[in-house]
């Protein structure tokens, strides 16, 4: 089936999930991130964090990776603590304060008779003059990136009374040389492994509420064929390979469905599939396209993508059909919806003068606001603390990720050398 022109754009995303439209192979190196943060953000902690005792041990920057987690939360403006400080320091608060600092962090690292790394930090109020105490991981030489998160992590919580990020996962689609490759990586794109790769496209990856398992589309039969495949071990499954196309899998948040897009009875519907497949159970019935499902965290609906008020909306329904509910009513192409972990907020991609725009809405007002100044954005997922959205762009003459905070004031770049980047996807808590 071909796709109306009202739906037609020019990217990975936009061309495949939203037509009614890889096999493995021996996978390349890994991504190479950095990353670049800008913008500043109204209220920022003043941090210090010096370097780890030691730290070159593991050939891991533990003290620049917490640096850089915390500033990318946008909560944070963190700095080099200098001098020689661990966590069994005792700093003097007073000059601490002289230098404008609110808290500092220091630690170490060190190898144990096993093989393993011991890393180990301290964190200080040092407004209150107060030590707030401090964590010891026990690593593999592989895990002390995750470490270094789960450090940052630990810093970030016990200063904001909420969980951090850090340590989480994503998702995301490379491509390079005519090749796809889904990656799974830590959340700041570093690290990871390689879930598939293909000559043909991979799209829409989406994670299981555990973080065990990625559904995901592979075009790798030459058709779009949904496909979940357990992240640990590799092993796969079909899960909707019906005549037409396949699209489009989302979650329930108990983990037992998938809702999908089918074309199987001549149009792109939403369909419910048990998350092992089976007989799915079509949830709308129209002569428009309808994809793009996601649920709320409470499973009580579902958001879409429709065209059958002429052009790309977004709708909301009851998570077993019933009459949908249009949601987006500035623009006249509105695509790709996201909802936040406390289901108060959609974050979606607007499209304005010829280019495409990450929007917030607050689905309690209906009030929106741009988050981004770029032209090509795409794929927004919320982080499952809710604080930071990622999402495609296209800049440099690349395809590639951004994060930013919710008022849009800061932004993080991560830059893969050579590779286009898509498709991200923001995994769970637990880990």
């Amino acid at each position: 089936m071909s796709t109306p022109v009202a739906l037609r754009a020019p990217s990975w995303r936009r061309r495949a999930v939203l037509s009614a439209l890889g096999a493995t192979a021996c996978a390349p190196a890994l991504a190479q991130f950095r990353v670049e943060i800008s913008g500043v953000g109204a209220t920022q902690i003043p941090i210090a964090i010096g370097r780890f005792r030691d730290e070159k041990l593991g050939g891991q920057p533990i003290s620049e990776i917490v640096r850089a987690d915390l500033e990318r939360s946008g909560l944070f403006r963190a700095s080099e603590a200098p001098g020689a400080l661990d966590e069994g320091s005792t700093p003097v608060m007073n000059e601490w304060k002289g230098r404008n600092v609110d808290a500092l962090v220091a630690g170490s690292v060190s190898r144990l008779a096993d093989g393993r790394f011991d890393v180990r930090h301290k964190l200080w109020d040092v407004v209150k003059g107060e030590d707030l105490g401090g964590q010891a991981f026990a690593v593999q030489a592989l895990d002390l990136r995750l470490a270094a998160h789960r450090v940052a992590d630990a810093v970030y919580e016990r200063l904001m009374g909420e969980k951090g990020v850090f340590s989480t996962r994503i998702a995301y689609v490379t491509r390079a040389a005519g090749r796809y490759t889904l990656r799974v990586t830590d959340a700041d794109g570093e690290g990871g492994q390689v879930a598939l790769a293909s000559p043909e496209p991979i799209i829409s990856p989406a994670w299981s509420p555990n973080g065990r398992e990625l559904a995901y589309v592979s075009f790798e039969t030459r058709k779009a064929v949904v496909w979940v495949q357990d992240i640990s071990s590799g092993a796969r499954r079909k899960v909707a390979d019906f005549r037409g196309t396949n699209s489009a899998p989302a979650w329930s948040p108990d983990g037992s469905q998938l809702a999908v897009t089918l074309s199987r009875e001549g149009g792109s519907q939403l369909h419910l599939i048990s998350r092992n497949g089976g007989e799915p159970r079509r949830l709308t019935t129209s002569s428009a396209i309808d994809t793009e499902p996601v649920f709320t965290p409470d499973g009580s609906r579902i958001y879409f993508v429709s065209d059958r008020g002429g052009g790309p909306q977004i709708y909301r329904m009851g998570a077993g059909g019933g009459s949908p509910e249009r949601v987006t009513f500035n623009g006249s192409y509105n695509i790709s919806p996201a909802i936040s972990p406390d289901g108060r907020s959609m974050a979606y991609v607007t499209r304005q003068g010829g280019g495409f725009k990450l929007m917030l809405m607050d689905l309690g007002s209906g009030d929106t606001r741009a988050l981004t100044d770029s032209t090509d954005d795409e794929s927004p997922s919320f982080a499952p603390n809710g604080r930071l959205i990622i999402y495609a762009t296209r800049g440099g003459g690349r395809d590639l990720l951004m994060t930013t905070t919710l008022d849009g004031r800061i932004k993080t770049r991560l830059l893969s050398s050579g590779l286009d980047v898509r498709e991200p996807a923001w995994g769970p808590f637990g880990r």
